[in-house]
């Protein structure tokens, strides 16, 4: 039916059709949770997120039309499809105007259920797409806060400085919640292309058959669901500046396209027959190693040096601890219901011992469950929930012994920021096999 996971929350009274109904969703692949009222329906939405609902109309208790209403208040992205039995036709109809996708006729046919399963799922992905992927920054704001004294981000402003106003395409690197987006952001307003649009769309959040026509659009009768035509993300773009977030899970057959487009900023939507040309700037962000995703054959290597003309590595928290205190006092003065709430000495040195794996991102939820949890405007270090952090041990000293792995993953790191990636000379002047390197920078997640 799909290809990707559907997240279904089916509710029904009738334990043997819920049963039944849940098994056929798995078999496809898909995540189902089952209740058979609408308060536990209620309860799950509240602890997962879903991409679509099946709900019957008669329940004990809350109905199906009082469930739909609240699942739409509270859950709006999610798409909801109604189950009806003989006499409540009228009702499943009057469920479309408060915002159901669709409704089944009892009894009906499973394969009818899952066609319209699959629609609605569809649905929810170009909704998203129109509202979260394609994002025009109309904001004017130029001053991008990249905080950090360190000298490794005092390196990083220096370089998107001067980088901002050249026309050169940029490969962002870094772990996930390092703050790629926020360099790509500076990179374009801080430059000549400030007035112009800001796009971003994440290379691996669309599936492959919806990616092109998110990039180039399409006209009308393109394909099914094609009612009108739609200008695609590089049209709008045009004169600004293209981020495309993730690019190393984008498919194959659309880096084809993405790279004819690179080498001669023309494209056809799809179904069109007529080139269209823009200008843009390109700047795409990777978590992943891309010569490692091209030495294995799942990223064209004459893509990768097109986009790798400058590339931009973000560094990793453990390897500017130095700014956690800025970062934590940014971040406080952006929280919200709290005022003037700061970390105790003891929370911010438990911070500072910690080694973020989630970066920057894991960084202000920790801060956010703090603001939560602390009693007072005070956060202690059992406000923040800190992994594998004691409160009740004294304060030791930031500046511990380091072991012999955390010697050589630094020296390593070193080395590599040295030969600017370069892996056959590291593993030169390291002394080892460029395949030794390899293992040991994926055993140190370098």
């Amino acid at each position: 039916m799909n290809k990707k996971n559907i997240k279904v929350l089916i509710v029904d009274d009738e334990e043997d059709l819920l049963d039944l109904l849940a098994q056929r969703i798995r078999r496809k692949g898909n995540t189902v949770e089952v209740a058979a009222s609408a308060e536990k329906a209620l309860a799950l939405l509240h602890a997962f997120s879903f991409d679509v609902g099946i709900y019957d109309i008669k329940l004990p208790g809350m109905d199906g039309i009082e469930l739909l209403r609240q699942s739409k208040e509270k859950y709006p992205s999610m798409e909801v499809i109604m189950l009806t039995g003989h006499g409540t036709i009228e009702t499943a109809i009057e469920s479309m105007k408060m915002g159901a996708y669709d409704y089944v006729s009892k009894p009906y046919a499973l394969s009818e259920l899952e066609a319209v399963l699959d629609k609605a799922f569809e649905k929810k992905q170009l909704n998203e797409t129109n509202h979260g992927l394609q994002r025009v920054l109309l904001s004017k704001e130029k001053d991008f806060s990249i905080i950090g004294d360190s000298p490794c981000m005092q390196r990083l402003t220096e370089l998107i400085q001067k980088l901002a106003s050249s026309e050169i395409p940029v490969l962002i690197e870094g772990e996930s919640g390092t703050g790629k987006e926020l360099v790509a952001r500076a990179l374009h307003f801080w430059g000549e292309r400030s007035e112009q649009p800001f796009i971003t769309v994440n290379s691996g959040a669309l599936p492959e058959s919806l990616l092109e026509s998110e990039l180039f659009g399409h006209v009308k009768g393109a394909f099914t669901g094609a009612v009108s035509d739609k200008k695609g993300i590089v049209e709008l773009a045009d004169q600004g500046t293209l981020f495309l977030d993730e690019i190393g899970e984008m498919p194959q057959s659309v880096q084809v396209k993405l790279l004819r487009f690179l080498e001669s900023e023309e494209f056809r939507r799809v179904g069109d027959s007529s080139l269209r040309w823009v200008h843009v700037r390109i700047v795409a962000a990777t978590n992943r190693t891309l010569e490692d995703e091209v030495a294995r054959g799942r990223f064209r290597e004459d893509l990768f040096y097109r986009l790798n003309a400058m590339r931009v590595s973000v560094p990793p928290l453990r390897e500017r601890k130095e700014d956690i205190p800025l970062l934590v006092q940014h971040l406080l003065a952006q929280s919200r219901g709290r005022e003037q709430i700061s970390v105790d000495e003891k929370a911010l040195h438990a911070l500072m011992r910690y080694t973020f794996p989630g970066n920057i991102r894991e960084l202000a939820y920790m801060l956010e469950r703090g603001v939560i949890l602390a009693r007072g405007n005070v956060i202690k270090t059992e406000d923040l929930l800190i992994p594998d952090v004691d409160s009740s041990k004294e304060e030791e000293s930031i500046e511990e012994w380091l072991s012999l792995s955390q010697i050589e993953r630094q020296h390593i790191g070193r080395v590599m920021e040295f030969c600017h990636g370069n892996k056959t000379h590291a593993a030169r002047i390291l002394g080892i096999s460029v395949r030794n390197l390899y293992r040991k920078l994926a055993e140190y997640h370098i």
